[in-house]
């Protein structure tokens, strides 16, 4: 497969870099910062081509975009209408209104479009799933999610802060990864309460939000993302009737990445516990990114998929108060 990158950021590096790991090759890329963009092109002996248009009219199977959030729906629906298959960074655009046309599209033109929420696709976010599909948790009653970092000077000033750009703040960034994954393991969410709040940050958009998130059997997410997490850490606790299972870490400034299961004995008492660490460099991408090239392979939707951000953007629409489509 051939793919084409627009882009060259952080992001975008790490995406063209799983692709070649995959087996896949990187035509061309394109950034505003074009000097950027040949550094990237030279590494994965590609070109670098002067517009995104250029990229999605190329001669390419699939298109990654990782841009601001501004431009993502937009570039996504151009890539689907010119036939190409396209893994776009979450939260897939600003609002539902603007997910929902390129959805529309993704289901008109019969192209896949996978929504990049890499954290599905850690060790231990993969481990866990196994062991909830395996029943063995029992019926969730319900999860507690944390996650956040504390910015660095001059954050105030940068894209994500700009509500024109971004779409919002704390609560479409991190947050949106928390809410894809309370969907993932409790099924579709609704909106119970929410908070998003400017605590610290001299910003036009939320630092901090809270959510409750209420499942259709009713089980409940509680979820608290923020910029002013003056450690970073991720910490994602899963409930059954049966077990508890959670998830600290995520490599990095965020510490190692390890899973705990605490299984329930027949008497109750001290659970039986067994943990796994993961002190691996972050393959999350890399994994993501063999699900999105074997979801097209094989013709079905991916692990994550652009109706999964739809659903997440209703959430964060009316966390927001700006009502969904």
């Amino acid at each position: 497969m051939k793919f084409g990158i627009v882009g060259c950021g952080l992001i975008g590096q790490k995406r063209a870099k799983a692709v070649l790991a995959s087996g896949a090759s990187v035509s061309n890329v394109s950034d505003l910062n074009a000097a950027r963009a040949t550094v990237l092109a030279e590494d994965c002996s590609a070109q670098a081509v002067a517009t995104w248009q250029d990229v999605v009219t190329s001669n390419v199977d699939a298109v990654v975009i990782a841009v601001t959030h501004d431009l993502l729906a937009e570039m996504t629906l151009s890539a689907v209408q010119a036939g190409k298959h396209v893994l776009v960074e979450k939260p897939a655009g600003r609002s539902a209104s603007e997910i929902a046309s390129v959805a529309a599209a993704a289901q008109k033109f019969g192209r896949i479009v996978k929504v990049g929420y890499n954290h599905r696709f850690h060790p231990a976010v993969q481990k866990a799933h196994a062991i909830f599909e395996s029943g063995d948790l029992g019926p969730i009653m319900y999860i507690r999610g944390r996650y956040g970092h504390g910015g660095r000077v001059g954050y105030d000033q940068e894209w994500r802060c700009n509500p024109g750009l971004s779409g919002g703040g704390e609560l479409i960034d991190q947050g949106s990864h928390l809410i894809d994954l309370s969907r993932w393991f409790m099924g579709d969410l609704a909106l119970a309460f929410a908070a998003t709040p400017t605590l610290f940050w001299n910003i036009p958009v939320d630092d901090n939000c809270f959510l409750a998130l209420k499942s259709q059997a009713g089980g409940i997410s509680w979820l608290h993302a923020t910029w002013t997490e003056w450690k970073n850490m991720f910490s994602f606790e899963i409930y059954g009737r049966d077990g508890k299972l959670t998830i600290d870490g995520l490599g990095g400034s965020y510490g190692i990445e390890r899973l705990t299961y605490h299984k329930m004995l027949p008497l109750m008492g001290p659970p039986e516990t067994t943990i796994w660490e993961y002190p691996f460099p972050d393959t999350s991408w890399e994994t993501e990114l063999r699900e999105f090239v074997s979801a097209i392979r094989e013709n079905r939707q991916p692990v994550g998929n652009i109706v999964d951000a739809l659903a997440v953007m209703r959430i964060i629409d009316n966390a927001y108060g700006r009502g969904s489509k």
